[in-house]
């Protein structure tokens, strides 16, 4: 296939609906559209088809509807179409658009008048087109009614729509939301469109709740309920991938660019996108053309049991155990991860650090018996009953080295120790992502009367924080002697 017939990815990355659909209102949307000339890509009309579907009793399936696309591939399009059938087709009394800047939902307004009025059977239909500035719409004699407003704090007070589309859905933070959202409070059966491109940090959100909820469905295989999700985005290297992964996707490649970049073929071409990577920051291509947001987490769902602030003050760069060190090895249930943690003595307290963090397993022994050799440690903790239980074996018998085992109750002491660390200000450590994220997704999980490290959900890898964990109580655990008295007597 040659370049100019080279097409982006029309099915997207992270994909979710809630299921219970029917049949489709969306092939209605897609004809309207056809109609007055626009003729929508494959993805388009995937987008509409699984967000427009509805239940037995008619009702829709995806009470929100949320598009995750970067710029510039037709999502307005998407947009258009909804909207005509929601004013032509679908009878919704209101329709509300919002934009973050008032330009952004004039332009909007602008695109779909253009469309109505190139078509007479609409045409004819319309009441009038409102061109006063802040009051920009389209009114049927049907009653039927197009809003466009920017959003604020006070936008859409006083209104009560049947279906809300949120254009730049990057930059909605919760006052928007809460102006907005309750609007919909008395319609019987409301939808709510969300349609953006890559989060951007602190103002995305919404988006990132919307995320979120599409990741933990996908995750636990049980479908968000009122949620159709749609997101073409790649899915970056981490630092810690080997060379040869193939799990993540490779930034520099042009199927990273068809992958996130459904319009590539329609509007967008690989030869432009090839140049854009050329000519602006790496983080800002991710971004802007690869879908790799940023997207904030609410409170109440991270950094449950120990607060950031608390964690991040015990950051010290020239934190480094000193003496005597102690490694730990932990791995995820799935044994997809694996780390190994390091802990010594520093000024009257204890430094904890995360000496190694690699996909699978298999590297595990290898590297353990280098750090035997160079380091010569107290000892190595590893939980017998945990994912890495299943190494001990190999550690001890073909590295001889010596593995302590946590008891039950012991594996609590552990974590209310190091709880107890953190509160009395006696740990250090060098501020190391893997270990903010591990502590971030955790949360607690009931061990008789005690508690013990758990993850918050399957994407979350906690091994670094459980590795560390061990590691600092061994240092105070009691090591067998294996030496054999009577080989002092040769």
């Amino acid at each position: 296939m040659t370049a100019e017939h080279v097409y982006g990815h029309q099915r997207p990355r992270l994909f979710t609906v809630p299921g219970t659909a029917l049949s489709s209102a969306g092939q209605e949307a897609v004809e309207i559209a056809a109609s007055a000339g626009l003729h929508l890509d494959p993805w388009q009309q995937h987008i509409l088809d699984q967000g427009m579907g509805e239940r037995a009793d008619g009702s829709w399936d995806a009470f929100e509807v949320c598009v995750n696309v970067p710029r510039q591939n037709g999502k307005g399009g998407v947009i258009e179409a909804r909207e005509l059938w929601g004013l032509f087709v679908g009878g919704e009394e209101l329709i509300l658009h919002s934009a973050h800047e008032f330009k952004t939902a004039k332009a909007a307004f602008k695109r779909i008048e253009r469309l109505i009025k190139s078509t007479p059977d609409l045409h004819k239909r319309v009441k009038t087109y409102r061109q006063t500035v802040g009051e920009e719409g389209i009114e049927l004699y049907s009653g039927q009614l197009l809003r466009f407003i920017a959003r604020s704090k006070g936008s859409g007070r006083g209104f009560t729509g049947d279906c809300n589309i949120m254009d730049e859905d990057m930059i909605l933070g919760d006052d928007a939301m809460d102006a907005l959202m309750f609007t919909m409070a008395a319609v019987p059966d409301p939808q709510v469109w969300y349609l953006g491109s890559a989060g951007i940090g602190a103002p995305s959100v919404q988006l990132g709740r919307l995320r979120r909820r599409a990741e933990q469905a996908l995750e636990s295989g049980k479908p968000d309920p009122s949620l159709a999700y749609f997101e073409w985005s790649v899915d970056p290297h981490r630092d810690e991938c080997p060379a040869a992964c193939t799990a993540h996707d490779d930034q520099d490649s042009d199927e990273a660019i068809l992958k996130a970049n459904p319009g590539v073929g329609y509007r967008l071409t690989l030869e432009k996108s090839r140049n854009e990577r050329t000519s602006v920051s790496r983080d800002g291509f991710a971004r802007e053309r690869l879908g790799v947001g940023t997207y904030p987490s609410d409170e109440a769902d991270t950094w449950q049991v120990i607060g950031e602030d608390a964690w991040r003050s015990l950051a010290a760069a020239e934190s480094a155990p000193e003496g005597e060190v102690v490694f730990a090895i932990d791995a995820t249930p799935e044994q997809d991860h694996a780390a190994i943690a390091v802990a010594g003595r520093w000024r009257g307290g204890t430094h904890i650090e995360i000496a190694h963090h690699q996909p699978g397993m298999g590297w595990v022994v290898a590297k353990a018996k280098r750090m035997q050799d160079e380091h010569k440690p107290r000892c190595w903790v590893v939980d017998a009953g945990g994912p890495a239980g299943a190494l001990i074996q190999e550690l001890e018998e073909e590295l001889g080295i010596t593995v302590v085992s946590p008891k039950t109750r012991e594996v609590a002491q552990a974590a209310g120790q190091f709880f107890n660390a953190v509160a009395d200000q006696s740990i250090s450590h060098i501020d190391q992502p893997l270990l903010a994220t591990a502590l971030a997704g955790a949360q607690k999980r009931p061990l008789g009367e005690a508690w013990a490290w758990a993850r918050r959900g399957v994407s979350v890898d906690i091994s670094p924080l459980v590795a560390a964990t061990n590691a600092r109580w061994g240092l105070g655990v009691e090591v067998e002697d294996d030496v054999d008295p009577l080989d002092n007597i040769f």
